[in-house]
Parts: C-alpha cells; structure tokens; sequence
C-alpha cells in the first residue's frame, strides 16, 4: 500500500464528508482493543467502503484496509479504492496481504461478513443467519474469523518457533516480510463487531442519478438504484449510526490440543499449507461468525421508520385509522426499549409526545408519505389503506431500496427477537386496549410529574393545599368529544374547575393539564419556559385523544394562548375557544421586565448576585390559587408565548369562539379582538361580557359564560 496516497485521499473523504449532509455518530469506541482488529460490518451502501475506514482510521490512529467487490475495481472507481486502501476480494494475494499487515499491526481491516451489500436488509430466516440476495440464498461467510484465526495461528507458531526452532521462525518471518519476533509477539488479535444503521432511509432521484443517466451510457439499472439510494442520503442527509460491540478476542479459540499441537509442531508449515487441526478450526471459525453475526444485528439503531415499518407490517387492520398507527408507534417508542437491550436513536430518547399531537417533527409524515409514493398503503378519506402484498412479495433485489423500502425497515427490526416480539404484540393489541394503555400511562405520568414538583418546590405557608395543583380528569357521558381546559398563568387546575365541573354536567369529558410550573411556588415556575407549558398542553390532548372521537382545546387567560398555539400546530382538533387570551397585557409587571433585566445583567456583572430582582409582587384576584410572587422569568416566557401565537392564528381553520370581560383589568380587550380579526376561521365568533373582572370563569356571573361554552361544543 502507499501510505502516502492513503492519507493523501484520506484528506479527499474528509472534504467530501463535511461537503455531504452526513452525520456520523459513533458508539462504544472505549471497546476497541489495542493490538490487530479486524472490524466485522453490516454492508448496505457503498458509503461503509469508503467513509468508514477513514473514520475508523481517525478513531484508532491506524491504517484501515478494507475488502471490495472486484467488480468496483474494473471501473471508474478502481484508483480511488485502491488508494484508500482497498484490496479486491478476487486478490490471489489477498489473505498473505491481511495476516501479514494484522501481524505486525501495520494496519486493522475492514471485512463485511457478509459479502455483499444486503439491499434488502433480509438476513434471518427461521432464526438463522440466512442472505436472501439475487443469486438465491447462502449463510454469511467465515472468511473475517477464517483470517483472524490464520493470523492468531501464526504469531503464537513465531513465537513458538523462536524458542525451539529459531530457523523455522526466521523463515516464517521472512515469508510475510516482517522485521523481527518482537513486532508479532505481545500483541493479540481480535474482530469487533460493528453495526452502521442509516436514518432515515430514502431513495429518489437527486442531480448525481440525473447526471449520470445523462451523461453516461448504458449504465445498468442496478447502478442507477445505487446512486439514487446512496446520493439522496449524501446530499439529503442522513444519520449514520455507528456501534461497536464487545471484542472477541481470537486466543481464546486457539485454547485446544489439537491446535496446539500444529502450532508447536516442528515439521515446516506454509501459508496454504493444509493442517491436521483445520476441521477444528473451521469449525471455531463458524462458531465466531455467528457470534459476531449475532453481536452485528443487536446493535442496530432502532428508530421511527423501523418502528411504523413493524407496525404496519404486522398490524392485521387492512383499513387503518392514522391515529391508531402513531398510537401503537407511541406505544412502541415508549416501552422501555432500552430494557430489553436494544439501541435507539437519539430522536427516540425524546419525549414522544409529539406522536399523540402535533407530529412536530414530521416523522409520522415523512413516513405515510414514502408509504403512499410506494403504493404501500392508499389514502382512501380518512384512513390509510394497507397493500398487504408488498409485505410478502419478492421485489427485485437490487431495485428493493427504491421500490419498497417499507419492507426494508421492517426486515432490519427481525433480527431483534424481543422488540420484534413486543411490536407485533402492539400491533395485534384491539384499538381499546391500545388507548387504554395511553391514557392510563399519561394520566400516571401527569400525576407523578405534579407530586414530585410539589414535593421538591413546596414553600411552606405559600405554596396552596395540593388539591388545588393537582391535574383532573371529569368522566363525560358520551365519548364522542371532549375538552382540553387549560388555567392561566400563576394559577392551577383549580382556578377553571367550575367550568370543568358545569361541562361534565353536560356531558362532556374534560381533562384539566397543569402547566408546569404552576400549583407548586413561584420558584419552580422561575426555571420553566413556555415550551415546557406547550408540552403540559400536548399531553392533555393526547389523553382526551384516546378517550373521545372528537377533541376540542380551549383555556383561560395564559391557556387560551396556549389552546390557540396548540390549534395552530395540530389540525386533527375540533374546535377552540379561548377566554381572555393575552395578545396585549394591562399589567404593569410585564413593561418593567426589560428595566429589571438590566438591572439584573448589570448586578451579575458586579458580582452582585444579592442585588438581582428574581420575582415582583403580584395582588392575586384569587389568592388560595395565584401565586404572590410573579417570576421575572415567567413574565418573559409569557411575552415569548404571544410573540409565538400571533404568526399562527392564520393557520387555524377549525370553528374558533373567542370571549372577553369588556372591563378586564388585565388583558386589553384590543388584543382579544385583534385574535379574532386574524383566526383563519370560517365558523368563528366574538362575545363581551361586561364584567369588570379578569378571572370571570368562576365566580359571580359566570354561568353564561359556562353556557356559551358548552353550547360551542356540543354543536361541535
């Protein structure tokens, strides 16, 4: 090899990947050894043969080579693999070349077990290691632990010839070239495992298939899927997801009598040489493959598309709600995957919420929208339409990334036994018990959160009984809609609790969320944000959601901007009403906010932390609810929420009802009318009340305000 060259294009994949879209994300490289490692991959685009050896390479501080398919070598691409150290698997020099390099440590290899790129993702039939490829079916090879064997046999016979044999061993020195005892002995050999997952998976045509169908001929169809598969996540981007398992140290199957025996036998041995233990050998050799075939396919990054791939896959509804397959993927992401052994995804380590709500980071959409491009599913009114033959139909294996890469997800998620088991288990569960288990677990959760901020943040003689913080659920007698009803700022659940209580009178479900911050002191509210509320929001709607057909969102003061918010973002609601939202405050504390922020900033800079002004006193309208104190920092999430609420009431299609005390001394009833100038409703109204009052859901003259409401949601 020419080192010089290698670095050289080293330094040409290290542009080309800070000019791709790429992120890699390497796990576990504490476990690779010191010493000669050969790293055993999953081979799924021609990305891993060029990328990954250079970044093993920075990781190690060591050469990495690797193998390719010769038929690259007769190609444009024959140059470049050659100087990144590629050597063909048709190489008749191939296996001197690797143990001679893994003996002296010169340099680690790269080795795909499975000799080929499996495009399909197929390698476990009946629960065996088994290729399902375009030439038909074979297990993978024991070529990687074959080579480490060889190698391992051939140091411990160097050294054991330099002890008893000093001739055989200066022999053996001199056929794989090597300097001296010393620089083989004292080392180990080793294969490490190593799992690369791409997320997410998509193939489409992209300016490098469009060149190349363009400016070159007859290029095979096979070669065009390939560019198509591996440009889009070049130029799109993609997350690589790169583990690393346990090592296996290759010494520890050397420990037998027979292999002893050829290793200490003083009769001259070369390297093709057929030996007396090699039955024995191969047969270890199978046994280290599937062990790191094994180690290989438990390390997969599991992520959404893998998740939603299963489900569908395995669901047994041809006709499908698109609510109930983000409520079983929800279900899935939440489990506690991770107790079973199995990688996630970063994106799975966040709360999943956004599965039951908004869909915010468009993973169920990106995913429905492949799904129908595939004709996997049809969109038939309201729900999805599975095509259950794709599922069992044989594609073109070298077409499979394009054409059906559905199928692709879910073959990747089989060799992951438990989790496999635990997603079909979710799939076949009946609807009921699917929203059963959501709304008991969020309704648990929202408790639990309550208990232990109160626990944590409880001021004693300021912070209010625990009954009045305490999120609550009223039972409906229909289960054809109900409300999210969310309290204001500096309050709790108690502050709308007669409207909750009039609405279940009539029928209605209402669950009541409380606001993070809020029920507990001023102190806890001082570190939250208004994201931290909108979360609180979205984990009502997704218990109403799986409790009634129909969801309307509505709240008081603070919560009807933030029911406003929510509408904006989450078009699967009914309706929306909003009493007294803040577009505009009376309240003097939020123009002292900037003037107290200065004051602050200039007290930190003069180390005078005692001086800050934290909180301003606020003169509650019900005081056994409000806090007294008012957080310099809540006042500023406060206006952050405005700011975010008014750019998105445009985009709120669904019928809206809009109340406001015509004397209210702390919302600008301008604001209140400016938000209903600006809903994007067709179906929208505006009531006064004339009350000189803020909070005028409670309290004297507030049963016409109970009565507007109801009768808005019920003709919902």
């Amino acid at each position: 090899m020419n080192r010089f060259a290698y670095l050289t294009t080293g330094l040409a994949i290290k542009t080309l990947s800070s000019l791709s879209k790429i992120n890699i994300r390497t796990h576990g490289k504490k476990k690779i050894p010191s010493g000669s490692v050969i790293f055993v991959i999953n081979h799924f685009t021609r990305i891993e043969t060029f990328i990954l050896p250079y970044n093993l390479s920075k990781i190690t501080n060591i050469p990495v080579w690797s193998l390719a398919d010769p038929n690259l070598f007769n190609g444009p691409l024959a140059g470049l693999l050659e100087r990144v150290g590629a050597v063909s698997t048709k190489n008749p020099n191939r296996d001197h070349l690797i143990v001679r390099t893994l003996l002296t440590g010169e340099a680690s290899w790269v080795i795909f077990p499975e000799g080929l790129m499996v495009k399909n993702k197929k390698i476990v039939e009946r629960g065996r290691f088994m290729l399902s490829y375009a030439g038909g079916k074979r297990p993978p090879h024991t070529g990687a632990a074959a080579l480490a064997l060889r190698t391992e046999f051939y140091r411990q016979r160097i050294g054991a010839m330099s002890q008893k044999f000093p001739d055989e061993a200066k022999r053996l020195l001199e056929l794989f070239g090597i300097d001296s005892v010393e620089s083989v002995t004292g080392k180990d050999t080793y294969i490490v495992p190593v799992n690369v997952t791409y997320y997410p998976l998509r193939a489409k045509e992209n300016i490098l298939s469009n060149a190349a169908a363009n400016f070159l001929d007859n290029i095979p169809d096979r070669v065009i899927e390939e560019i198509m598969a591996e440009g889009t996540m070049l130029l799109s981007g993609v997350d690589i997801d790169v583990r690393f398992g346990d090592p296996i140290k290759i010494s520890d199957y050397m420990k037998h009598s027979t292999i002893k025996r050829d290793i200490f036998h003083e009769r001259r041995i070369n390297f093709n040489d057929p030996l007396p233990s090699r039955r024995l050998i191969r047969r270890r050799a199978l046994k280290i493959m599937k062990r790191y075939m094994s180690a290989i396919y438990s390390m997969t990054t599991v992520n959404h598309d893998h998740l939603f791939a299963s489900v569908l896959k395995h669901t047994l509804f041809k006709k499908i709600d698109p609510y109930d397959l983000k409520a079983r993927v929800y279900l899935a992401a939440t489990g506690n995957i991770k107790n079973i052994g199995v990688d996630i995804h970063h994106s799975l380590e966040e709360d999943q919420l956004h599965l039951l709500s908004d869909d915010k980071y468009n993973r169920f959409q990106e995913f429905v929208d492949l799904a129908l491009e595939k004709n996997i599913i049809q969109q038939k009114g309201k729900f999805l339409v599975k095509n259950r033959s794709v599922f069992s139909s044989a594609f073109d294996f070298h077409s499979v990334r394009v054409e059906n890469p559905i199928s692709v997800m879910a073959n990747e998620l089989e060799p992951l036994a438990l989790l496999k088991r635990r997603v079909r288990n979710i799939a076949w569960l009946p609807r009921f018990l699917i929203r059963h288990q959501i709304v008991s677990g969020l309704i648990k959760k929202d408790l639990l959160d309550f208990e232990i901020d109160y626990d944590s943040f409880f001021i004693h003689g300021e912070s209010k009984n625990r009954e009045t913080g305490r999120p609550f659920l009223i039972k409906g007698k229909s289960k054809k809609i109900g409300v999210v009803l969310i309290h204001g700022y500096l309050a709790a659940p108690e502050e709308v609790k007669e409207l909750a209580t009039y609405l279940g009178k009539r029928g209605i479900w209402v669950y009541v969320p409380r606001l993070k911050g809020h029920g507990t002191s001023p102190e806890d509210l001082a570190t939250r944000t208004f994201a931290d509320w909108t979360e609180s929001v979205d984990l009502g709607y997704a218990i109403m959601r799986n409790i009634c057909k129909k969801v309307v969102v509505g709240g008081f003061s603070m919560g009807a901007g933030l029911a406003l918010e929510f509408a904006a973002r989450a078009q699967d609601i009914e309706g929306v009403f909003a009493i007294s939202p803040p577009l505009k405050l009376q309240d003097f504390s939020s123009r002292l906010v900037p003037a107290i922020g200065a004051w602050n900033r200039l007290m930190g800079m003069t180390q005078l932390d005692g001086a800050k002004k934290e909180f301003v006193e606020n003169i509650p309208e019900n005081p056994h609810i409000n806090y007294s104190r008012n957080p310099i920092a809540g006042i500023r999430e406060l206006e952050r929420l405005m700011k975010a609420v008014e750019p998105g009431l445009q985009s709120i299609k669904k019928p809206a009802l809009i109340i406001q005390a015509q004397g209210d001394p702390v919302v600008n009833p301008k604001g209140s009318k400016r938000v209903f100038e600006l809903l994007g409703s067709k179906e929208k109204k505006y009531k006064i009340f004339k009350q000189n009052r803020h909070c005028i859901i409670s309290g004297e003259g507030s049963q016409k305000l109970h009565q507007t409401v109801a009768d808005f949601v019920e003709q919902l």
